[in-house]
């Protein structure tokens, strides 16, 4: 009997330090609790730019939760409802009581005031865009900034009756309390949104919560992320076998090495060659994978039976269902073939998930690793590593692995590839005539020096033809689109302002060298209202 309890003491010293040890490794965070706005992600992003670590929580966690995760600050975001409305979207009075300091955004704002006593009103003059603001410099918030300023506006209602122990902190010409505080209890609130780039100085601002407010230290860096990740995923894989997905893409690659990282032989790259790929895609894949990262490696050529199951489909929704059911029906019978598998990887990231629907979102598109897996999948389960990272840092850690930077830096590519970039029904002659014009106009950014400019640029075959003439001839061909944009996120983006130089290059040699494309049009609409990718 003292032979046990000595042993379940020393059983229970050893999960202390366990617990100790757990808490050296891990880093502060804030939480950004989503009321459903639309800058809520961009939001998390923008803290986790200051190297601090942020993650997101819908607002109807429950404040146990929130309580039990020591957060070093929490950021209410914005959303579309009223406060004062039917089923608004509140928190209960003791989040504010918590004695953890806290920032309203917007909708946010109006919560805290709602909330603690204040009153929330219809606004006689509603704001949206750009709007000349003054701050009071005497604020933790405002101290750094220019005491006027331009801010970005959404909102419809305002602040009328401030809670009490409240001060106003900034006003617009129609708004009285753009931003106001209670310094001793660590509240503060905005009704514009530091975040998005429209706001002068918003990463000032949002700088003075995390440091001077909340007191983060700012310790949060990729190549910890990293580390921790490769350490979790080993522990959750244990001895067991993983399938991976992959594409060639940023995604796909990153989220490979890091499991390769992990778990080293256990894992199996498939790599479905669907016949939708860029030029001379599969070879360059196989080459990276197999000899530089001296992975496992299994290419599957099914270019005809993709072929065969889009034969005729136009509508994108379709296309993506299909090709993503036939990618999980593949890796399902490559597993098969290696036999007992656990786990599958997957490179979806956060925008990918987002964009899928999940939760109250809307759909704008369904991915093919997000909403266009079947239910009946076959495996254990499904490990997605960069489920929660932004495409710039996907690329990070792609750089902290180890990838080589023309690998990390390759152009994203969707996972249904060029059947999402071919308007109308696929067939290998359009497939051929894309992936050439494609190639050259990838080929003539990149010699103009603007590839680490534009952030994403690609070519379109639309499902439109148009009378051109060609020498004394007449043609009746293709029109073919260009895109490019510029972004930081992923989630909006502007439209790339390509050199006329570069796109008059560009056009006149897919003219000349491309067969069935006669005329080219350069898209200049940004997301929203558009997405990215046409399809």
């Amino acid at each position: 009997m003292e032979h046990e309890m000595v042993l379940e003491q020393e059983q229970i010293l050893e999960h202390e330090k366990v617990l100790e040890n757990e808490k050296v490794l891990e880093h502060e965070k804030v939480l950004v609790l989503d009321f459903g706005g639309q800058y809520n992600q961009l939001i998390a992003r923008r803290v986790r730019e200051q190297n601090v670590y942020a993650e997101i929580l819908p607002y109807t966690v429950g404040l146990d939760r929130i309580l039990a995760e020591n957060y070093k600050g929490i950021i209410l975001t914005g959303g579309p409802k009223s406060v004062y409305g039917e089923n608004a979207a509140l928190f209960e009075r003791a989040l504010f009581e918590a004695g953890i300091p806290i920032l309203g955004i917007c909708y946010g704002a109006q919560v805290m005031a709602q909330v603690l006593g204040g009153a929330v009103r219809p606004a006689g003059v509603r704001e949206y865009g750009s709007t000349v603001i003054r701050y009071n410099g005497a604020s933790k918030l405002f101290a750094q900034v220019r005491p006027k300023s331009i801010c970005w506006m959404s909102h419809t209602d305002y602040i009328a009756e401030l809670p009490e122990g409240f001060t106003v902190t900034a006003t617009t010409e129609s708004c009285p309390c753009a931003a106001m505080e209670c310094e001793e209890r660590g509240l503060y609130a905005v009704q514009f949104h530091p975040e998005v780039n429209h706001t002068q100085q918003g990463t000032e601002i949002l700088r003075a919560f995390l440091f001077d407010v909340c007191g983060c230290a700012g310790d949060w860096i990729m190549s910890d992320f990293v580390e921790r990740s490769i350490e979790k995923l080993r522990e959750q894989i244990g001895d067991r076998r993983v399938l991976c997905a992959m594409s060639g893409g940023v995604d796909s690659s990153v989220a490979a090495v890091m499991i390769h990282k992990a778990v080293g032989k256990q894992l199996t790259c498939v790599f479905v060659d669907h016949g939708l790929l860029r030029k001379n895609e599969g070879d360059d894949v196989e080459r990276i994978f197999r000899g530089q990262f001296d992975m496992n490696l299994v290419r599957a050529n099914v270019e005809e039976r993709f072929l065969s199951k889009l034969a005729g489909v136009t509508d994108p929704e379709t296309k993506r269902k299909i090709i993503g059911e036939e990618f999980i029906r593949v890796f399902e019978e490559e597993a098969k073939k290696i036999g007992e598998i656990d786990y599958l990887v997957q490179g979806t990231i956060y925008p990918d998930v987002i964009e899928s629907g999940t939760g109250d979102a809307a759909v704008i598109k369904s991915h093919h690793n997000v909403g266009g897996l079947p239910k009946d999948i076959s495996f254990k389960g499904i490990i997605e590593p960069l489920r929660d990272l932004f495409k710039d840092e996907v690329r990070k850690a792609g750089l902290t692995l180890g990838i080589p930077e023309d690998l990390v830096w390759r152009q994203p590519f969707p996972g249904p590839g060029l059947a999402v970039r071919i308007m109308g029904d696929i067939t290998p002659s359009k497939l051929s005539i894309l992936r050439d014009a494609d190639a050259i106009f990838r080929e003539e950014i990149r010699s103009a020096g603007l590839d680490r400019d534009i952030n994403q640029y690609f070519a379109v075959l639309t499902d439109v033809r148009s009378v051109g003439v060609m020498g004394d001839g007449r043609t009746y061909d293709y029109l073919l689109a260009l895109r490019g944009v510029t972004t930081t996120d992923f989630m909006t983006a502007d439209y790339a302002k390509i050199p006329y130089d570069v796109l008059d290059k560009v056009s006149r040699r897919i003219v000349n060298e491309v067969g069935h494309i006669n005329r080219i049009v350069y898209d200049i609409t940004s997301k929203p209202p558009a997405t990215i990718e046409w399809e």
